[in-house]
């Protein structure tokens, strides 16, 4: 068991002495705070004498007295005691310049609601009462939320009261009461539980965001800091890389080596695009085909699936409803039509023309996939929903990319050079974004943030649409006026990848203009590259060699 400080904590942060330290032992703020850590970490993984004798050698103390009884007393629900405990908190606490008194009252209201909660579950309707109205309510704190709890003694059993109160129940709540009374004591009285832990896995989370190569998920943030029970096992290790080293990522791993090559289209290829499982691949060609491919993740390999035929022009943009079951084909500037095919029937769901004068070359849909916004540059700009219903539309304005956001607003490129957001709902529209030359295409982030433009003439710019500031310019890749397509790639869309008109892929990190990597192997210019999803190891690109590439780690090279 841990010794409890006997000699009080300073509050104001400044470095203290935790305990009595032994003649001849020497340790500033830092030593001591990481003896502390460690102490913890032992006690949460059983190792309880090895904790005891890091604190008797070192003369430090994990928590307060104060803080080890309450501890000990919430977690044992004797809430009698607790709030005698509670007292003598609020007492070391009164006069800190570092906590605000309303947090005082909040941690009294959050014991005295676990106490009454309990009372009622274990069929104490008139010792719950009693704790309601002569303990919660002269607290004069959250009054709704004291009518919320009212409301529950009208519950039938217990089983009611949990389900209505969104409560686990008593001993197994009694660690989240502890947490959230620990968010607002100082760290000098209690430390925040699991502490070494959470801080290792914000160093793993910072080491694999400045890795070179890292696509792969980087560790999850740490919980929010609840007491584990006494004996309780110790979490799975969330970091998936050793501690012992800094973390570097092989390029052996990266998907920069070439996998495979398709030649199954027998004239370019204008673009590529994964559905949003990952599991297909859907490509359009100059030869009038939307070739559909399987991907097999543990081989990493696509395989012909089916060929999407009848298209009257080649097909030079694909958009997949972001809930799979749809995909629409789009054309050159001279195409007036839309394909949406149903991918669960794999057949046409409707060719869409509204008239033979338009120019229906980009599409984007809505997150609910029963409504999208399409358009072209002869001035074309619809809403439309699945069946082909023209919903709205928009005079005038000459598109050559779209993106929809998740709360509805439409981010449209055109031929201004400008991106301007259009709001469907009450046709308002407002400008984002001006570049110097015209904006060839577009994508449009997972979190709506961020915006990756091609841009003619100058490539591959990043934008904050939030800022409405530009990032980055990215350097090395060849653009004049071809429509090339670039896209965001790895887990946590780190990276950017695109075509180029040098016949190479190019890739960077999204927090440097110079590429991690230049891929070479098509013949001729690369219009588009894909970043699978879910299988972030792979990528796909899309040349006018007739080819596509699928890139992926070097141990699945053949």
């Amino acid at each position: 068991m841990h010794q409890p400080c006997t000699n009080g904590a300073h509050l104001n942060g400044e470095a203290t002495r935790n305990g009595d330290l032994p003649p001849g032992l020497r340790m500033g703020q830092t030593d001591q705070e990481i003896v502390r850590l460690i102490g913890q970490h032992l006690l949460s993984v059983g190792l309880e004498r090895s904790a005891a004798l890091l604190m008797e050698e070192s003369g430090l103390h994990l928590e307060h007295p104060a803080a080890a009884t309450f501890r000990q007393h919430v977690l044992a629900g004797d809430w009698v005691k607790a709030d005698h405990d509670l007292r003598a908190l609020h007492d070391l606490l009164r006069d800190s310049p570092h906590v605000d008194p309303r947090n005082l009252s909040e941690m009294k209201f959050v014991v005295l609601e676990q106490k009454y909660l309990e009372h009622l579950e274990a069929g104490r309707p008139l010792d719950a009462l009693h704790v309601l109205r002569n303990e919660l309510t002269p607290l004069q704190h959250d009054t709704p939320r004291v009518h919320r709890l009212s409301a529950l003694m009208m519950c039938a059993d217990a089983q009611e009261l949990r389900a209505r109160a969104q409560w686990p129940g008593g001993p197994p709540s009694r660690a989240n009461v502890l947490a959230r009374v620990q968010a607002v004591l100082p760290p000098a009285l209690m430390m925040a539980p699991g502490r070494l832990r959470a801080l290792l896995a914000q160093a793993a989370a910072q080491q694999a965001a400045r890795c070179r190569f890292h696509a792969a998920p980087r560790p999850p943030p740490p919980p929010p800091a609840a007491a584990p029970p006494a004996h309780a096992e110790p979490p799975p290790d969330a970091i998936p890389f050793s501690l012992l080293a800094d973390h570097h990522c092989s390029a052996d791993q990266f998907p920069i080596h070439s996998l495979q090559v398709l030649n199954e289209h027998c004239d370019e290829v204008w673009y590529c695009k994964w559905s949003p499982d990952g599991s297909k691949l859907a490509s359009g060609s100059k030869d009038n085909t939307v070739m559909i491919w399987d991907f097999d993740p543990v081989a990493k390999r696509l395989s012909f699936r089916k060929s999407l035929d009848g298209h009257s022009y080649g097909v030079s943009y694909l958009s997949w409803s972001p809930d799979g079951r749809y995909l629409i084909a789009a054309g050159p500037e001279d195409c007036p039509d839309l394909w949406i095919w149903n991918m669960e029937t794999e057949q046409l769901h409707l060719k869409m023309t509204h008239s033979q004068e338009d120019s229906l070359t980009a599409v984007a849909w809505h997150a609910t996939s029963d409504k999208f916004v399409c358009g072209g540059a002869r001035g074309q700009f619809y809403h439309c929903s699945l069946d082909g219903t023209l919903l709205n539309n928009w005079d005038g304005v000459r598109v050559n990319a779209l993106a929809c956001r998740a709360d509805g607003k439409v981010l449209a490129a055109d031929t201004h050079h400008r991106v301007r957001a259009y709001d469907f709902a009450d046709l308002t529209d407002r400008n984002l974004i001006q570049e110097e030359h015209a904006v060839m295409a577009m994508t449009l982030n997972a979190a709506d943030t961020l915006l990756l433009l091609n841009v003619a003439n100058q490539g591959v710019h990043l934008w904050d649409i939030r800022a409405r500031a530009l990032v980055r310019r990215f350097r090395g890749l060849s653009q004049g006026h071809f429509t090339i397509h670039a896209c965001f790639g790895g887990a946590h869309q780190d990276f950017i990848a695109s075509g180029s008109e040098d016949n190479k892929v190019y890739i960077w990190h999204v927090d440097g203009e110079e590429p991690v990597a230049v891929v070479a192997g098509h013949t001729r210019c690369v219009n588009a590259v894909a970043w699978n999803p879910r299988h972030h190891d792979v990528l796909v690109s899309a040349s006018d060699d007739y080819s596509l590439r699928l890139w992926g780690p070097r141990e699945h090279q053949q």
